[in-house]
């Protein structure tokens, strides 16, 4: 009997523990898969324990994530919307002894672990091919002998993409994947966590909110699966499995309150006790209808990747303090400092760190230099915002330092797609930043100097062109022709400037 299935009461075994649109397991009938899938990627990792889930969310890929905790192995989100290369990388980095695909990416997995180097390619769903092992041979070969319980947990390891265009390998922080000396030890820290009610995954589970949901159901909190969002399927599931919890982002906002008014009063949403968002600003007006709707049931974290959540608000603390991201969460405390470096006080706008009382701050794997970086003192660091603090100390985000782009709750570094098009032979200079979308906040656009003024490029031929090296969502949605943009002689381009006329107030950012 897996870890897992020891954290269900014995009256709760025979309830749904993991659905997808295609099948779903009571608690007693996962147990075994996540056992021979545990033994499984056990035996095929190398001394770094490392397996990477390259596929679209689904009932096998949640069990890949689960059983990477039972059999101590470190598991590594990719978005499935990369390129091979991109992949390619991601793989030789994180020194991956397995790739496990899904139909959707199996070409382009096959390929980056050629590139990569990576021996083994297990995929579910697939037709067979040469480089692939079919998902369900694989773990018929594997024991479903519960895997040893004094494994050393391993965090998953998360790639973000940053400024300098190659992405930085970070694993999962203290405050969601506690320290534990042994797997059975780390369910036990979880376990607390565990509702009998189910969770919703509407969001890719490469994004580190979802994805801590399959730890959920390590603990023992059954999973419904949602491989794509769609805003009335979400309603649908949340009334037909009485869903409890969920991690959205304001675009799956928008969207459900896009719908009908009369599609949204068919389904029940009471059973609604726990609906967090994060990833990006949600727009005033959006966060009230949404708590109008459900309840005060919203909750919200920000934070990032590499540091988990820094600040966290409830509903009702949110319509005292509209626009607030809440108090800073332990061990964080939040610190404003100014353009010549003094601490400010409450009401004064200034960069936003966050000071990591363990001492730990925010790690890159495997590069010194990058974590060095990132903190202007030990333990204390900045997510690249500007804001300030209240009385009562609760954070207001105003705009953002760096020239992150935030898209539907998604992550977007401009110099990874500047990085390519300004290779293009009719490119002479580009800037890339954000602009406003009504429904994901902000979107990709360049400004482009053609080398050429007489011949410009086609925009259609640029986002080809970026796209062979890009995943989609990173490249621009549109392309603007320009004379300048504005470099220095230091070489240097004031992305504020440039995004100030496509912005309607001083705001530069989302929400």
């Amino acid at each position: 009997m897996s870890l897992t299935l020891q954290s269900v009461p014995v009256e709760r075994r025979g309830d749904l523990a993991l659905a997808d649109e295609r099948v779903a397991y009571s608690w007693a009938a996962l147990d075994p898969l996540l056992n021979r899938t545990a033994n499984a990627l056990a035996a095929a990792v190398d001394h770094h324990r490392r397996a990477a889930v390259f596929a679209p969310n689904s009932a096998e890929n949640v069990i890949a994530y689960v059983a990477g905790m039972e059999a101590g192995v470190s598991t590594v989100p990719v978005s499935y919307h990369l390129t091979p290369g991109e992949v390619a990388y991601i793989l030789k980095d994180s020194h991956a002894s397995v790739l496990l695909v899904g139909p959707e990416t199996a070409e382009a997995g096959i390929a980056a672990a050629a590139e990569a180097g990576v021996p083994l390619v297990v995929g579910w769903r697939c037709e067979p091919g040469e480089g692939l092992v079919a998902w369900n041979a694989w773990l018929a070969a594997a024991s479903d002998a519960e895997p040893p319980a004094d494994a050393k947990p391993l965090p998953h390891l998360h790639y973000t993409s940053g400024t300098t265009g190659q992405p930085k390998a970070t694993q999962t922080p203290p405050q969601y994947w506690p320290e534990a000396a042994t797997v059975a030890e780390l369910v036990e820290l979880l376990r607390p966590k565990a509702t009998p009610s189910p969770g919703l995954a509407a969001g890719p589970l490469y994004h580190t909110g979802p994805l801590g949901q399959a730890r959920n159901l390590f603990a023992g909190t059954a999973l419904v699966v949602m491989e794509h969002f769609d805003a009335e399927k979400a309603l649908a599931l949340i009334e037909e499995h009485r869903i409890a919890g969920t991690v959205m982002v304001p675009t799956h906002f928008q969207r459900m309150l896009a719908l009908p008014s009369e599609v949204r009063a068919k389904y029940d949403v009471s059973s609604m006790q726990r609906l967090a968002h994060t990833g990006a600003a949600c727009p005033r007006e959006v966060k009230q209808a949404m708590i109008d709707w459900f309840g005060p049931v919203l909750v919200e974290a920000y934070g990032g990747t590499e540091a988990g959540s820094t600040t966290f608000i409830t509903s009702s603390e949110w319509l005292e303090r509209p626009g607030s991201v809440g108090k800073a969460l332990p061990p964080y405390e939040i610190q404003i400092i100014g353009e010549d470096g003094t601490a400010l006080g409450p009401g004064q706008e200034g960069r936003v760190y966050f000071h990591d009382t363990t001492g730990r701050g925010i790690i890159y794997e495997g590069d010194p230099e990058k974590t060095a970086a990132a903190h202007i003192a030990p333990g204390v660091f900045t997510l690249g915002e500007v804001g300030y603090v209240d009385e009562d100390g609760y954070l207001f985000i105003t705009d953002r330092v760096s020239d992150m782009i935030v898209s539907g709750g998604v992550n977007i570094y401009p110099a990874e797609a500047e990085h390519i098009l300004v290779r293009h032979p009719q490119v002479a200079d580009v800037a890339v930043l954000g602009v406003p979308n009504p429904e994901m906040g902000e979107e990709v656009k360049a400004l482009v100097v053609p080398a050429d003024p007489a011949n410009p490029p086609a925009p259609e031929e640029l986002n080809a062109y970026c796209r062979m090296s890009l995943a989609g969502f990173k490249c621009p949605r549109s392309y603007d022709i320009v004379d300048d943009i504005g470099r220095t002689v230091m070489g240097k381009v004031n992305k504020k400037l440039l995004r100030q006329k496509y912005w309607p107030t001083e705001r530069t950012i989302g929400g």
